[in-house]
């Protein structure tokens, strides 16, 4: 599904439930840019490290009474180590991790577009363009996912 062939524009998906971290959160932000910190999934820690700066990912509101993308961000910064593991304090402390060794990775991203209307997951899993894509499939909990270029397409036809 996913190629590592640098040459390939790659898009992305990236999850954060709205409480925690939302597309607000980033409009108000210094710069609008953030980290995308407390991954804790060795999957989808792997697709942080294979995005490269410029690529685009959607913005996915998640576990909140209307999960829906809501907008785009650009990869502003290629994964570095996430300090949140190394931190005791944090929620994302994983004592196993360390600065030296470090097992969890972050990336940062800028706001690119945040979306007029949220585009909700049931109107994504009405959409037979994205019938393979992971988001809509039953059982898939992953907070960074591929997009193909495709279903980018189609999702960003779906505004217009």
């Amino acid at each position: 599904m996913h190629s590592s062939n640098s040459n390939l524009r790659q898009y992305w998906l990236l999850k954060s439930e709205p409480h925690t971290y939302s597309i607000e959160d980033l409009q108000n932000a210094p710069s609008q840019k953030t980290v995308w910190e407390g991954v804790r999934n060795y999957q989808a820690r792997n697709y942080l490290r294979e995005m490269q700066k410029g690529e685009e990912a959607f913005f996915y509101h998640s576990s909140c009474a209307q999960p829906a993308i809501m907008g785009t961000v650009l990869i502003t910064r290629t994964a570095f180590p996430d300090p949140s593991a190394c931190d005791p304090t944090s929620p994302y402390y994983d004592p196993k991790s360390s600065l030296t060794l470090p097992r969890w990775f972050m990336v940062e991203v800028q706001l690119k577009q945040k979306f007029t209307a949220p585009l909700p997951l049931s109107l994504l899993k009405e959409n037979p363009a994205l019938a393979k894509m992971p988001l809509v499939q039953k059982g898939n909990r992953l907070s960074v996912m591929p997009v193909r270029p495709a279903e980018w397409k189609a999702i960003l036809t779906m505004f217009n």
